[in-house]
């Protein structure tokens, strides 16, 4: 028996949050290094520079800087993104003439996950915009380009309520965005193809392929993604952590002055230590959603 659409919501946004807590636990010090690379391309060689500096200067917890605002950005981003891939689903079934619980196509469930993500950048951007600024904190103030001062979570808001107002934690929305949409639609669908791909050789069904190829499958999803949208995703960091020092400008002059000044092996600054997480990072994501959302649903069998 399918739970009424108010339990699938709330199942749905649970098993997203699981998700979301395992993805940051798993990565958050590749993050670190991502996010530095991006600001600054210049100041390290490479991941491996970027990573041994961080832990020089400030240590273990520099790598893990930002985590409690990673940790509320992705199980805040992940359930409210798997809530409304849900819903999104039954859409595509509406709009395409499918009854409730036909089973939707790799492509229309990669559809349903690109739309689901404008809802869930709305929830990412301000909490995302708190952990890059965090973990770009040393950088900035050993450039000179901001003052000295208290590196956690609450100095941030303050900082942002005071300098910015409540529209300042949404610096790099319009970003978010333009890297959410074709990034998730990407996602799901190399996600849900992969599988596919694994229940066929197994011949199975897709919800019994097992634990390895469901960490496999969403490796690969999220390597698609970051292979699609990195450029996008250095401009929004560039965005969030610049707009410490004053306004900064949009998205477009943000990623034209990047391109022309630095060229355009900058947009992908912070490629590799990005590369290597996404396995880890969302694999852990995906298993942890799945296998809280069969838990959860066979409470209705």
């Amino acid at each position: 028996m399918a739970p009424h659409p108010v339990v699938q919501a709330i199942i749905d946004l649970s098993a997203g949050a699981i998700g979301g807590a395992a993805c940051v636990f798993s990565g958050q010090p590749l993050d670190t290094a991502k996010v530095k690379m991006q600001t600054f391309p210049t100041l390290y060689r490479g991941f491996i520079h970027c990573f041994t500096s961080t832990y020089k200067q400030v240590g273990l917890r520099g790598l893990y800087q930002g985590t409690t605002p990673a940790l509320m950005a992705n199980i805040a981003e992940n359930s409210v993104l798997f809530m409304s891939y849900g819903f999104c689903q039954q859409v595509v079934r509406f709009t395409a003439g499918l009854h409730s619980e036909a089973v939707l196509s790799d492509m229309q469930k990669a559809c349903a996950g690109s739309v689901a993500s404008i809802f869930s950048s709305l929830v990412l951007c301000p909490t995302e915009l708190v952990k890059c600024r965090l973990q770009a904190m040393y950088e900035m103030e050993a450039s000179g380009k901001i003052a000295k001062s208290q590196n956690t979570v609450w100095s941030v808001v303050k900082s942002i309520m005071r300098n910015e107002g409540p529209q300042g934690f949404f610096q790099g929305l319009t970003t978010t965005i333009a890297r959410e949409v074709p990034g998730y639609f990407c996602f799901f669908g190399a996600y849900e193809l992969c599988r596919t791909a694994f229940a066929d050789y197994m011949k199975c069904d897709k919800d019994d392929i097992g634990v390895a190829p469901i960490v496999f499958s969403g490796g690969f999803g999220g390597a698609c993604l970051w292979l699609v949208v990195y450029p996008m995703d250095c401009v929004k960091s560039r965005i969030q952590v610049m707009s410490m020092t004053g306004k900064q400008a949009g998205f477009f002059k943000t990623f034209i002055t990047i391109a022309r000044t630095e060229g355009v092996r900058a947009l992908y600054s912070g490629l590799t230590p990005t590369m290597i997480r996404t396995f880890p990072a969302n694999g852990a994501l995906f298993l942890g959603y799945e296998a809280s959302r069969k838990l959860m649903m066979k409470q209705f069998d």
